[in-house]
C-alpha cells in the first residue's frame, strides 16, 4: 500500500509547489476542484470591470466597479471614544461596540484587527420590499469624474445613480460588496463567516460569497425553521424557513464541531466494562481477493462472507489484531441467516468522531424566531416589544459554539440590531469560563421621523422603544447588552472576573466647516486655525461621550498604526506641552502651542536616554512651518533614527 504521500507526489507537476503557495495566500481564486482561475484573478487586476456580457460564468451587477473601489477607500471618519463609557463601566471590558456606518467601522479595522478575528456573524437586511432596505449611499461624484474612474459612457453612469436610495437586486450587491470584502480581511486564517438570509437574496449572497471568499471554501449552507404559524401570501405558499451560509476564511484548515451523538440507547450486551458500544458494518463497496476471505466463528463453526458485490473492510492482519483487543467479537450463537460476529466501537471512540453540524435548525422549536421575540419581551425588556423578529439567542449560542474551538475567540456582528451576538457570547463565556470577546457595530438609526410640524413620531417597529426613551437603534442595542449581562450574572453566580461590558466608540463625520478649513489649509502657512483639534471633540461633533478633540484624533490614529483599542498610553511632557507616549515606542503630538521651548526639551529627552521613540507622528494642523522644520532639523541631528510622521 502506498502512503499518502506517495499517492500525492504522483501527482505533483512542476507548477505544483508555486501554486500550492498561491491557495495558501489567495484561495478564493481556487475552484472546488483546485483548479486556478485564472479570468477571475485577470477581472481583478482590471482597472474598469463593467462589462456584464463577457464570457464565462461571473457575478456582475449594476455598481459592482463601484462597489470593488468602495472596499479599497480609506475611512473618511474619525472615531470619538465614549470616554464616559469607557472610564466607567467599561473601564476593563476586552469587548467593543462601535456605533456608525459598518462601511467606515470596517475600513478603520483594516489595520489593528486583520487576521484577528476568528468568527463573523451578520444578519444583513433582507431586501424583501418592505422598507428593511434601501441603498444608503449618495455618489458624492461628478458624472465626469464616475466616466473617468470607471470608463463609463453616459448611459452606464445614469445605470449606476439610479441605484440610490433604491431595493434593487443591484442595490443590495453593491451594499454587501465592499462589507464582505473589507471583513474578509478581518478573519484569522481559521475563521469562518456565517451569514443569514432569507429567500429574497439567497441566490445573490451565495454567489457574492463565491466570488469574494471563493467556491471551494464554502463550508455548508444551514436551513433555520423559523416560524410555525401560516403568513399572508396570495400564492398559499407559506415561507417558514431562513438559511444561513457558512465560508470560511481557508477551507484546508478551518474546523468545525457540531453537538455530541447521544448515546442514551447503545447497549452493553457482554458487560463490557470498558462501557456501552454500538456496531459498524464489516464490508466496503471496493476491496480486493484478499479482503474477500471466510470467517468461521470458533464457536458456532458457521462460516461468513462478505456481501455479494463487496469486501470486507480489513485484512486478516487486521481482524487478528481486533480479535486480541477485544474490537472483533464472535457471537456465541447465531442464526443461520445472521452474522456471527460484530466489530465493536466504544461510545468513548465515537465520542470525538461523530460531532456534526446538523443542516436542519428547528426541528426543536427553541431556534424559531418567535422566541427570540419572546425572551427579549419576558426576561429583558419588562414586556416591551423593542425589536422586530431578533435571532433567537440560542441559535447564535450554537453556531458559535459550532465555529469556534478556542474559549477565547473573538466575534464580530457588524449589523449588530439587537445585540443577540454579544449576548450569545456572554452566555457561552458564564457556561465553559470561556473568555470570548465580541466586536459589535450598528448603525444609529432612529426610531422616529419628524413630521412637517417639527414633531417626533415613532416609527413602524419603534414604537416600545421611543417610548421607552430609546432614540435610535444603537442606544437599544447597548442596553440589551447590560440587561443581558445582568441577569447572566444573577443566573450563574459570576464573579467580578465576567466581562459583562464593553468599550463604546463613535464612527463619525467631521463638520462641514472642519471639511472646509482641512481644504483651505496652506502647508506653507505661518499662522494656524484656531483650535483646529477641537473640532473633533464630542461636543464639536455633536455626539455624547465628553472626548476631547485630542483623544478623538489619537484613537482614530492608533487604529491605523495597528494599535488595539485598550493599547498602553501615558502621558509625557515637554516643557509644559502634553504628548502621548503608546506601547512606549511611538509618541503623537496632536496639540497646538508646540514652540521651540518644547523642541529643545524633546530633543533633550531624546538625546539622553530619558525617552526612547521609533516614531513620532504630529498632528499637520497644529503646526505652523517655521515650528516643523525646527523639529525636523533637530531630530536629524540626533545620534538616533527617529521617524517622524505629518499627518493632515
Amino acid at each position: 500500500m502506498k502512503t499518502d504521500n506517495e499517492k500525492y507526489n504522483e501527482s505533483v507537476q512542476p507548477n505544483t509547489f508555486f501554486l500550492e503557495n498561491l491557495k495558501s495566500k489567495l484561495p478564493d481564486f481556487f475552484s472546488k476542484d483546485g483548479k486556478f482561475d485564472l479570468d477571475k484573478f485577470k477581472s481583478q487586476l482590471q482597472e474598469h470591470n463593467i462589462d456584464e456580457l463577457k464570457d464565462g460564468y461571473q457575478l456582475n451587477f449594476i455598481g459592482k466597479d463601484y462597489a470593488r473601489r468602495q472596499a479599497g477607500e480609506m475611512p473618511s471618519t474619525v472615531i470619538v471614544p465614549d470616554e464616559i463609557q469607557n472610564n466607567g463601566e467599561g473601564k476593563n471590558s476586552k469587548n467593543l461596540f462601535f456605533t456608525g456606518d459598518n462601511l467606515e467601522v470596517l475600513r478603520h479595522l483594516q489595520t489593528n484587527y486583520a487576521g484577528k478575528v476568528d468568527v463573523i456573524y451578520i444578519d444583513p437586511p433582507y431586501n424583501t420590499g418592505q422598507n428593511d432596505f434601501v441603498y444608503p449611499d449618495r455618489f458624492e461624484y461628478s458624472d465626469e469624474k464616475l466616466k473617468e474612474m470607471f470608463g463609463m459612457d453616459d448611459e452606464q453612469v445614469e445605470r449606476l445613480k439610479s441605484i440610490q436610495g433604491k431595493s434593487s437586486h443591484s442595490a443590495w450587491l453593491t451594499f454587501m460588496y465592499p462589507r464582505l470584502s473589507l471583513a474578509k480581511n478581518l478573519l484569522d486564517n481559521f475563521g469562518c463567516i456565517m451569514v443569514s438570509i432569507d429567500e429574497n437574496e439567497d441566490i445573490n449572497l451565495n454567489e457574492l460569497l463565491n466570488e469574494i471568499f471563493g467556491e471551494r471554501n464554502f463550508i455548508g449552507q444551514v436551513i433555520r425553521k423559523t416560524r410555525s404559524s401560516a403568513n399572508d401570501v396570495i400564492n398559499g405558499f407559506n415561507n417558514q424557513h431562513e438559511f444561513l451560509y457558512i465560508y470560511a476564511k481557508n477551507a484546508s484548515v478551518f474546523k468545525m464541531t457540531g453537538d455530541l451523538k447521544k448515546f442514551d440507547n447503545y447497549k452493553n450486551p457482554d458487560n463490557d466494562p470498558n462501557g456501552e458500544w454500538t456496531t459498524s458494518d464489516p464490508s466496503a463497496k471496493s476491496g480486493s481477493i484478499s479482503t474477500s476471505f471466510e470467517i468461521i466463528n470458533p464457536y458456532t463453526g458457521k462460516k461468513d462472507l462478505p456481501p455479494k458485490g463487496r469486501y470486507w473492510s480489513f485484512s486478516k492482519e487486521t481482524m487478528n489484531e481486533w480479535i486480541d483487543s477485544g474490537k472483533f467479537v464472535f457471537k456465541k450463537s447465531h442464526k443461520d441467516n445472521e452474522r456471527g460476529f460484530f466489530v465493536k466501537r466504544y461510545v468513548k471512540e465515537l465520542k470525538s468522531e461523530n460531532k456534526k453540524v446538523n443542516s436542519l435548525f428547528g426541528i426543536d422549536n427553541i431556534y424559531m424566531n418567535q422566541y427570540g421575540t419572546k425572551y427579549l419581551r419576558d426576561e429583558i425588556f419588562d414586556n416591551m416589544d423593542m425589536f422586530s423578529s431578533p435571532k433567537p439567542v440560542r441559535f447564535i449560542k450554537k453556531i458559535i459554539s459550532y465555529a469556534t474551538i478556542k474559549k477565547n475567540s473573538l466575534i464580530l456582528d457588524f449589523f449588530a440590531g439587537s445585540s443577540t451576538t454579544a449576548d450569545a457570547v456572554m452566555q457561552l463565556n458564564a457556561e465553559d469560563g470561556g473568555r470570548r470577546k465580541f466586536i459589535m457595530v450598528q448603525l444609529p438609526e432612529k426610531t422616529y421621523t419628524v413630521n412637517s410640524d417639527g414633531k417626533e413620531v415613532p416609527t413602524g417597529g419603534g414604537k416600545d422603544a421611543y417610548k421607552a426613551g430609546f432614540k435610535s437603534i444603537d442606544e437599544l442595542s447597548r442596553e440589551r447588552i447590560k440587561r443581558s449581562a445582568t441577569k447572566i450574572r444573577e443566573d450563574n453566580n459570576l464573579s467580578e472576573d465576567f466581562d459583562g461590558s464593553f468599550k463604546h466608540y463613535r464612527v463619525v463625520e467631521p463638520t462641514r466647516q472642519t471639511l472646509e478649513e482641512i481644504e483651505d489649509f496652506d502647508i506653507n502657512n505661518t499662522d494656524l486655525f484656531n483650535d483646529m483639534v477641537s473640532s473633533f471633540s464630542s461636543d464639536a461633533l455633536n455626539v455624547l461621550g465628553n472626548a476631547s478633540g485630542e483623544q478623538t484624533i489619537r484613537t482614530t490614529w492608533l487604529a491605523k498604526d495597528g494599535y488595539s483599542f485598550d493599547a498602553d498610553v501615558k502621558k509625557v511632557d515637554f516643557a509644559g506641552y502634553e504628548a502621548s507616549l503608546v506601547e512606549g515606542s511611538r509618541l503623537y503630538l496632536i496639540n497646538d502651542g508646540w514652540t521651540s521651548k518644547n523642541t529643545e526639551d524633546l530633543l533633550n529627552k531624546l538625546g539622553t536616554h530619558q525617552l526612547t521613540v521609533q516614531t513620532i507622528v504630529l498632528f499637520g494642523y497644529s503646526f505652523n512651518i517655521a515650528e516643523l522644520r525646527e523639529l525636523e532639523i533637530g531630530l536629524k541631528q540626533l545620534d538616533v533614527n527617529i521617524n517622524l510622521l505629518k499627518r493632515y
